[in-house]
């Protein structure tokens, strides 16, 4: 089964804010700002992207 995957990188700091902001940034694999990830597109996934899209520029594959 082929998956649709998303490119995801981070473009702001995730200092100052919200616990549950840099949990998601964190399950999504980002650790420093201008690193970019592969990500399947999956619900799960797609959730935690809608909630910090101010920090991350989404592109998909």
């Amino acid at each position: 089964m082929a998956y649709e995957k998303l490119n995801v990188t981070m473009m702001k700091s995730k200092i100052g804010r919200l616990k549950s902001h840099k949990a998601c940034l964190q399950g999504l694999g980002l650790k420093r700002i201008n690193q970019t990830v592969e990500v399947i597109s999956t619900p799960e996934n797609k959730g935690m992207i809608n909630k910090i899209a101010y920090m991350i520029k989404v592109e998909e594959i």
